[in-house]
């Protein structure tokens, strides 16, 4: 679900017809319109380009908003008949009254607006969709500044905290089961950031807000039980969490202060004390770092199948404009995925795009294949779900991790899924290989936990 279009359309004045095209569901078809406006992240920047030119060719104006266009402001223009970069609410309203008076202009900067201007979120536009999610955020911005990351570029260095009750407003006005808050970091660093968690999560309890949901968080999620307490009792099963790596070197590589300041030695503690409430951990990790050789990436493999992590998203390192990473690898000449606009639909982590000082990119996704395969075939996967179960005693959470598994490998070896007749199949089991006595056992016992547990929960979810 698109929020940032959400939110657009919310601040759009009554008398403009909105209407929202998603190319997840359905291919772009040209429909007239007045005035087009596309939001595109890096890998799919090419795609809004090559849609902006068939309104562009019609004499229909274009406008592009989003992170791209933030991070990589004077490529968009070459595309675009005009950009809006930052918070939409900065600048959208002010966008549309210059068209209406035939002097749009070809630049506005939205900027970091106050809090009491972040927007809620227009949804009718989402229903012609079948979102499993609703997307909710409660602030904007981060201060930690990772190398890797933009979000501090593009939301600012300041937490921007909405107010707990408008939050729990919009909360109540959502209709699907399922809930993402799309914060970057729900429990931040700031002074009084466990008190405003739990008076959240216990907002949502008070309400009657019964919704199954997840979110990002960073290690600190684990600090204060009372936060970890009242998340379980709000519906928390799942929680996106910045690993990135077990060495301290690739830590500092990413200038990843926080994990560097708790320490690599300190992940077991922190997952032990979110299991202990109920909640699955979905640990993201990189690959690919500066300091990174060839054992290092097998050593992060053994990691994550090794360790309490209920399920992974295992990426290869990508140099997003905007980003500290970015400009070094770029004054370096490590890129070598540098036709731009075209290539930057190789940026969406899952390809190497880069050098490194110890390994080509053909290496590194030479490697990061075997790597995903060892992670996501259906035995490793099978074995991570069982664990969670033990660790979380919970089969809702369980089943969160089991299909979050699933869905990044599907992403991760989409092309060996496809090409490779020595693979793992759409199924994440080996084409070729026999089938495990492991798999064959456990089959049985996954069908007694979809029979009593997990067949109500789908319905549930999708009723």
């Amino acid at each position: 679900m698109p929020i940032g279009l959400g939110i657009v359309a919310q601040i759009t004045p009554p008398d403009w017809d909105v209407e929202l095209i998603d190319e997840s569901f359905e291919e772009f078809k040209f429909q007239d319109a007045d005035l087009v406006g596309i939001t595109a992240f890096t890998a799919n920047a090419f795609r809004a380009y090559e849609i902006a030119a068939v309104y562009r060719e019609k004499g229909i104006p274009t406008v592009m908003g989003g992170i791209h266009a933030t991070m990589n402001t004077a490529e968009a223009m070459q595309h675009f008949d005009a950009v809006l970069t930052h918070d939409a609410e900065g600048a959208w309203p002010q966008l549309l009254k210059d068209f209406e008076s035939g002097c749009m202009k070809r630049l506005y900067n939205g900027g970091y607006v106050k809090i009491e201007e972040i927007s809620k979120v227009r949804r009718d536009i989402y229903n012609k969709y079948p979102y499993a999610y609703d997307l909710v955020q409660t602030s904007r911005g981060c201060p930690n500044g990772c190398e890797f990351c933009s979000v501090t570029h593009m939301c600012g260095q300041l937490y921007r905290e909405r107010n707990i009750d408008d939050v729990l407003d919009e909360l109540e006005e959502t209709s699907r089961k399922l809930l993402f808050f799309v914060d970057d970091n729900l429990v931040n660093n700031k002074k009084g950031a466990a008190e405003r968690a739990i008076r959240l999560f216990k907002g949502m309890v008070d309400r009657g807000i019964k919704k199954h949901w997840l979110s990002q968080v960073a290690v600190n999620f684990a600090d204060n039980e009372e936060v970890l307490y009242w998340a379980n009792k709000a519906g928390c099963k799942l929680v996106l969490m910045g690993i990135e790596a077990e060495k301290t070197a690739a830590l500092k590589d990413l200038r990843k202060n926080l994990n560097l300041k708790r320490g690599a030695d300190n992940y077991e503690w922190v997952f032990k004390r979110v299991h202990k409430h109920k909640i699955a951990i979905l640990g993201t990790m990189i690959f690919g770092m500066e300091s990174d050789s060839r054992d290092d990436l097998f050593a992060r493999r053994d990691f994550i199948l090794n360790s309490s992590i209920d399920c992974c998203q295992g990426t290869i390192i990508t140099p997003l404009p905007g980003t500290v990473l970015f400009d070094k690898l770029m004054q370096n000449n490590s890129i070598v995925s540098n036709d731009y606009p075209r290539d930057w639909q190789h940026y969406h982590c899952m390809k190497a795009v880069i050098n490194t000082p110890k390994l080509t990119n053909e290496d590194l996704e030479s490697n990061m294949h075997d790597i995903w395969l060892s992670i996501y075939n259906k035995e490793a996967i099978r074995r991570k779900l069982f664990r969670t179960i033990w660790n979380t005693r919970s089969f809702e959470s369980a089943y969160w991790s089991y299909s979050a598994n699933f869905n990044y490998g599907r992403m991760a070896l989409e092309e060996i899924i496809e090409k490779d007749p020595a693979g793992v199949n759409n199924n994440m089991e080996w084409k070729k290989r026999k089938r495990s006595l492991y798999l064959k056992v456990t089959d049985k016992i996954l069908l007694l936990i979809y029979l009593f547990k997990w067949g109500r929960l789908t319905r549930k979810y999708y009723n």
